[in-house]
């Protein structure tokens, strides 16, 4: 009997996936204010837009034809659903605010599963292509605005993010223990390795860690500009200014 392939981390097809996660927020930005593309940035914002909900909503359609979905399972509370729904908020209106929300989950979150995808199929799969599309997508929505905008963010934005980030835990909590499912992996670590792996088998403590890992990762996101802050003779965080 003929074994299905089956995903290799690293292999050929994921490391074309990296590289161009990485490079092409900087090709399109590159796009942008050219006078030639008077209105590149508006154009290239709706397009990852569309392409990151359309991708979204033709996933759970082709789950619900081929695999029966059932309404827990299609419940959107991944932290990568909440992630892409703060970058499109902020593609359509250009508001720092949604960029800050969408660069801590989306970079923090988003970007390990790019690293350590929880996938079982290879390209050119449809499930292989749609889980990269978004997760991708997110990263280089973000990386884009960042580009474009000039956003760099603030260290009270990790109080801010991380006070939205307690709201999506307490949600996502209620909604795993009332259907049995994992969403966030907020009850255990996922089938693949991962740095979850690492914390504690024990629920509590696995919670507890889960919270300091994240606040870890968020003020890793901060430090290159609080460093920048730092060499450039300036105080931590008065860089820059976001809108109200």
């Amino acid at each position: 009997m003929e074994v299905a392939p089956a995903f290799e981390r690293y292999g050929l097809a994921h490391l074309v996936v990296i590289v161009l996660t990485i490079a092409l927020p900087f090709v399109l930005a590159a796009f942008t204010g050219k006078p030639r593309w008077p209105r590149s940035e508006r154009t290239i914002a709706g397009l990852l837009a569309a392409m990151l909900l359309v991708n979204y909503l033709g996933y759970e359609v082709y789950l619900a034809m081929t695999a029966g979905l059932t309404l827990p399972k299609a419940l959107p509370f991944q932290l990568c659903d909440w992630a892409m729904v703060a970058i499109i908020v902020a593609l359509l209106t250009g508001r720092e605010r949604w960029i800050e929300v969408a660069y801590f989950w989306g970079i923090g979150g988003t970007l390990q599963a790019i690293i350590t995808p929880d996938l079982k199929f290879p390209f050119p799969d449809i499930r292989f292509l749609t889980f990269f599309v978004a997760h991708s997508g997110i990263v280089v929505a973000i990386a884009y605005l960042m580009l474009v905008k000039k956003y760099r963010p603030q260290w009270i934005s990790i109080v801010r993010v991380f006070a939205w980030s307690e709201l999506y835990f307490g949600l996502t909590f209620t909604v795993d223990l009332m259907s049995g499912e994992n969403y966030g992996y907020l009850l255990h670590p996922p089938a693949s390795a991962s740095l979850l792996d690492l914390l504690s088998q024990d629920r509590v403590v696995y919670i507890l860690e889960m919270h300091l890992l994240a606040l870890i990762f968020f003020v890793v996101l901060y430090l290159p500009f609080a460093l920048y802050d730092l060499i450039r003779g300036k105080g931590i965080g008065t860089a820059g200014k976001q809108e109200g």
